[in-house]
C-alpha cells in the first residue's frame, strides 16, 4: 500500500480537491490519504491555520469571535458546495469551530493547539464526508481512534513509540482512511501538534506504522530543486536524494519537506516521493536510504539560510588545554542557549549560534561568563551570518571538491567568513555575510552546474 500527504496548496479549494480525488482514484495502491489544513488560493489570501491561530487570540483576549468563525466556516463551505454536500453533512465541520472556545484546556497553549489542530481535523472529516457523497468508501480516521499517541509539549509534539502497534491495527482496512495530520493526543486526552508543517510528520508515522512500500507526499512544486528558486532562476530539479542528503538540505534551508518528517521514514525504511498535485504524471523527487551515485554530479543541491552569528574566541595553544570547549559549551548550556557548528583551529574555534538564541540581553552575560571562565585571548561576537551549504553523497570521494567550491564563491566576490568540513561526509558548509547569501549560492550553482543545461529533469 501507499500513503498519500496532500499539503494546503493542494486542499485550497473545491477545485484542488477535485485533482486530489482523481489522484487518489488513479491508484487502487493509496489507502490512506493524511490531509493538511485548507492552504491559500491566491498569494494575498490566508492559510486556514493562521485564520485559526487569530480566532484563538480572540477568545483569550475575550473578544468577540463571530466575524473570524465566519471567515473560517466560508472556506469549508466552499470546498462542500463544489460537490453539493448536503448541509446536514457539514454540520459537524460546523459545530466543531463554533464549539471551540467551550471546552476547558489546561493552558493557553493547549487551547492554542486544540485550535490550530482544528484546521487539519475538521479538514479530514468534510473530504471523507465528500468522497462517501460521491461513492468512494472513506473512513475518517482520527488521531485519537488510530492511537496516535505523543509527548505533552504542545507546539513540539514528538509520537510516542506505542504508538505504530496500535496504527498497525488499521493497516489492512478495506476501507480508504482519510487522517488529519499535524496532532495526535497525549495520555492524558489532550491535543498536542508538532511543530507547523507538521502534516508531513503524521504522514511519515502512519507510513511507518503500516510498512508502506511508498510515502507520497503532494506539494505545489513539481520536484525539489537544485537551489532555491528565488535565488537561482530555473534550477536544475533533484530526480533522487538519499535520506541525509535530503536532512543535510532541510536543515541549511529547504522548506520542501519537512525536516523531522525524515526520522520516521528512515526508521521504517519507507521510500518518500515529492510530486505536484498539479502535474501529478510527473515522477516528482525520490528520497531514500540509498542511491547509485553519479560522478559527473557530486552535488546534488545548494541550500541555504540566515539568520546566524558567531562568537569567535582565540587562545593561545587553545589546543592543549583540556576541557577548554567543554567549558564553552557548559555555559552555553547553563544559559539555555543550543549551537549549530563549531568550526575550530588549534588557537581559534567559532561557534555559530542562530541569533534567535542569543539575545542582546543574554549576550552581554554569556561573553562575561566565557571570559571569567577560559580568559580568552580575543573573543567577539559577528552577527548577520548567512550559512551555505553544498550536499551531495560524491563529495567526500571527488578530489577537487573545496577548491572547487571556494573558489566560485570567491569569483562571486564573496569572502567566507567560517567553514566546515568533516563532521558530515555528504556536505560542506560555508559562512558568509548575509548581504553575500544570493550571490554565494549563485556563484556555487554555476560552478556545480553550469556544464549541464539548466533543464528541467523531470
Amino acid at each position: 500500500m501507499k500513503v498519500a500527504k496532500f499539503g494546503g496548496s493542494s486542499l485550497a479549494s473545491s477545485n484542488q480537491l477535485k485533482k486530489v480525488i482523481e489522484i487518489i482514484r488513479g491508484d487502487s495502491k493509496r489507502r490512506a490519504v493524511v490531509v493538511s489544513a485548507p492552504g491559500k488560493r491566491f498569494a494575498d489570501d490566508r492559510k486556514v491555520t493562521d485564520l485559526l491561530i487569530d480566532y484563538a487570540n480572540v477568545i483569550l483576549n475575550k473578544e468577540n469571535p463571530v466575524a473570524i468563525q465566519h471567515a473560517i466556516l466560508a472556506r469549508y463551505q466552499e470546498i462542500a458546495a463544489g460537490f453539493d454536500l448536503p448541509a446536514s453533512e457539514f454540520q459537524v465541520v460546523h459545530d466543531h469551530i463554533m464549539q471551540l472556545p467551550e471546552h476547558d484546556y489546561p493552558s493557553a497553549d493547549y487551547l492554542l493547539d486544540a485550535f490550530k489542530a482544528a484546521g487539519e481535523d475538521n479538514n479530514a472529516k468534510l473530504i471523507a464526508a465528500i468522497l462517501n457523497h460521491i461513492g468512494i468508501p472513506s473512513h475518517y480516521l482520527s488521531p485519537q481512534e488510530a492511537g496516535l499517541l505523543v509527548s505533552a509539549t504542545p507546539g513540539d509534539a514528538q509520537v510516542l513509540s506505542e504508538s505504530y502497534t496500535q496504527l498497525a491495527a488499521f493497516r489492512k482496512s478495506k476501507t480508504l482512511l482519510i487522517i488529519p495530520g499535524f496532532f495526535g493526543y497525549t495520555k492524558d486526552g489532550q491535543i498536542c501538534t508538532f511543530s507547523r508543517g507538521g502534516s508531513d510528520i503524521t504522514g511519515a508515522i502512519f507510513a511507518r506504522a503500516f510498512k508502506a512500500e511508498l510515502y507520497e507526499n503532494f506539494t505545489d512544486v513539481d520536484a525539489i530543486y537544485a537551489a532555491n528558486p528565488k535565488i537561482v532562476p530555473h534550477p536544475a530539479a533533484i530526480e533522487h536524494l538519499t535520506f541525509r542528503e535530503m536532512r543535510e538540505l532541510s536543515y541549511a534551508g529547504f522548506s520542501v519537506f519537512h525536516d523531522e518528517a525524515l526520522i520516521p521514514a528512515i526508521e521504517g525504511g519507507v521510500s518518500v516521493r515529492v510530486k505536484n498535485t498539479n502535474h501529478p504524471l510527473k515522477p516528482g523527487t525520490l528520497i531514500s536510504a540509498r542511491k547509485i551515485y553519479d560522478p559527473q554530479r557530486p552535488i546534488s543541491g545548494i541550500a541555504s539560510d540566515t539568520g546566524f552569528l558567531g562568537i569567535y574566541i582565540r587562545k593561545y595553544l587553545m589546543n592543549k588545554q583540556v576541557g577548554f570547549v567543554f567549558k564553552v559549551l557548559q555555559i552555553l548550556a547553563e544559559f539555555g542557549i543550543s549551537f549549530e557548528h563549531i568550526p575550530s583551529g588549534i588557537d581559534d574555534i567559532t561557534i555559530v549560534i542562530r541569533e534567535r538564541e542569543l539575545t542582546p540581553e543574554l549576550e552581554p552575560k554569556v561573553l562575561a561568563a566565557i571570559k571569567k571562565a577560559i580568559q580568552p585571548d580575543d573573543i567577539r561576537v559577528i552577527h548577520h551570518y548567512a550559512l551555505v551549504m553544498i550536499v551531495g553523497e560524491g563529495i567526500q570521494d571527488h578530489i577537487g571538491m573545496m577548491a572547487k567550491a571556494t573558489n566560485s564563491i570567491a569569483q562571486a566576490g564573496v569572502s567566507i567568513v567560517t567553514l566546515d568540513h568533516g563532521a558530515s561526509p555528504v556536505s560542506i558548509m560555508f559562512g558568509v555575510r548575509e548581504k553575500d547569501e544570493y550571490n554565494a549560492v549563485r556563484g556555487l550553482y554555476k560552478a556545480f552546474f553550469s556544464n549541464e543545461k539548466e533543464k528541467n529533469l523531470i
